[in-house]
């Protein structure tokens, strides 16, 4: 099994490589010309995640992530989510290096095995970033009014929040 592990890759391009020679396809300039086409589509990228990481850092600096979560906080006390929770349900539709940031906080602060730390990673690993799908590509394919993809993927993101809770609370009592 190690010795598959460790030739997988490198026995897949091969294989790749001698299809490509097989069927006459000019493998170099084939490679040569996606790598191009990849890197336009990075630099034309490149502003989007700018204004997606600054408007993060503004929405979280400037306590619109806080005063949200007090808003928040007796619809989820009622559905039993712990305040520490909330902010994990905000900050995932919009930036997962940011959930992923939250939840070690909260992992290390609670421990791994508790309720609040199981909560976190669940609902880390529970859906999409909507934000960051629906800017970065339908923003490469040129899609300028997602307003119903938008909807869908808040509503998925919601429902898996409260899923995400409800199996930590199922799981750990």
């Amino acid at each position: 099994m190690k010795f598959l592990s460790e030739w997988a890759i490198p026995l897949f391009i091969l294989l790749v490589l001698a299809g490509g020679e097989y069927k006459g396809v000019k493998v170099y300039e084939t490679f040569l010309q996606g790598a191009e086409e990849g890197l336009k589509t990075g630099i034309r990228l490149l502003p989007i995640f700018l204004a997606i990481f600054g408007g993060i850092a503004v929405f979280r600096a400037s306590g619109a992530l806080d005063f949200l979560c007090r808003l928040c906080a007796p619809l989820g006390n009622l559905l039993q989510i712990p305040q520490e929770i909330l902010p994990l349900g905000l900050i995932k539709p919009l930036s997962g290096s940011g959930t992923l940031g939250l939840m070690i906080d909260l992992v290390q602060k609670h421990g791994p095995d508790s309720l609040i730390g199981t909560m976190a990673a669940l609902v880390a690993g529970c859906s999409e970033t909507t934000f960051y799908v629906l800017t970065v590509y339908l923003g490469a394919i040129k899609i300028n009014r997602p307003k119903h993809l938008l909807l869908m993927g808040l509503l998925g993101d919601l429902a898996a929040f409260l899923t995400a809770v409800f199996i930590a609370r199922w799981i750990l009592g």
